[in-house]
């Protein structure tokens, strides 16, 4: 990944050498309007965090993967509780800043690429993580992966949002086109100060979805909270039952 299309990797290079920073990542989408992302969220503290983050990871256990640790504000709370964590993230830069932040298990791949030689009791997507998906086409490739990767019994806790919302007609209808792609599936751009990223895919997936591609590729879902605005936390685990 070339730096000047990291733009959150150097958004985290830039806020560690000055924490006062009130620098914004600019995201722009074609669906949901554009937003503006404080970096210093990125570097939250665990009180800080969303109740179903809060949730999440008390929920963790055994050998834990957090994939897209971004910054790995998940992960260091989780190693400072003396639990035995990794973080994996795709992005260089931000793997460089979690070093310096003196996370000690970082791996810099790619979740749909990575060795599954080592098990894990508990794989964490947060922050709509499960997005790294893309699209409906992948989510079979992604329950694939999670097989592989998944200790016997093991778990994997992951949230996400209904955007259906969006759609919603002064009347109370709801427009969605249903010959189109799937609603949640949208596409992003960001920016940071003059840096400008690449266009990406990225997938919102709502609880029945999740739901259906469970069931269809041997998993069980399991919605644990509610949100504040259309989100939601939940378990995977595979189905042992023939």
């Amino acid at each position: 990944m070339q730096a000047k299309h990291d733009i959150i990797g150097q958004a985290g290079i830039d806020f560690l050498q000055n924490p006062d920073s009130k620098a914004i990542i600019k995201v722009w989408s074609d669906t949901i309007e554009t937003d503006e992302l404080p970096v210093s969220y990125l570097f939250r503290n665990f009180e800080d965090m969303p109740l179903l983050e809060q949730q999440a990871l008390s929920l963790c256990h055994g050998k834990i993967l957090d994939v897209g640790a971004g910054m790995g504000s998940h992960t260091l709370y989780l190693q400072n509780n003396k639990m035995d964590v990794t973080a994996l993230e795709l992005s260089p830069m931000a793997c460089e800043v979690m070093k310096r932040r003196g996370i000690q298990n970082i791996i810099n791949d790619d979740f749909f690429t990575i060795s599954a030689e080592t098990k894990y009791d508990t794989i964490l997507f947060l922050m709509n993580g499960i997005g790294i998906a893309q699209n409906i086409d992948r989510l079979d490739s992604f329950f694939n992966q999670l097989r592989h990767l998944l200790a016997p019994g093991g778990q994997v806790l992951i949230d996400s949002s209904d955007i259906s919302y969006l759609f919603l007609e002064e009347d109370g209808s709801m427009y969605i086109d249903l010959n189109s792609n799937y609603y949640g599936e949208i596409k992003y751009k960001m920016s940071y100060l003059q840096y400008r990223g690449k266009e990406f895919p990225w997938i919102f997936i709502d609880e029945s979805l999740i739901e259906e591609y469970a069931n269809k590729n041997g998993f069980r879902f399991h919605k644990l909270m509610d949100g504040t605005h259309y989100d939601y936390m939940g378990k995977l685990e595979i189905n042992n039952v023939q």
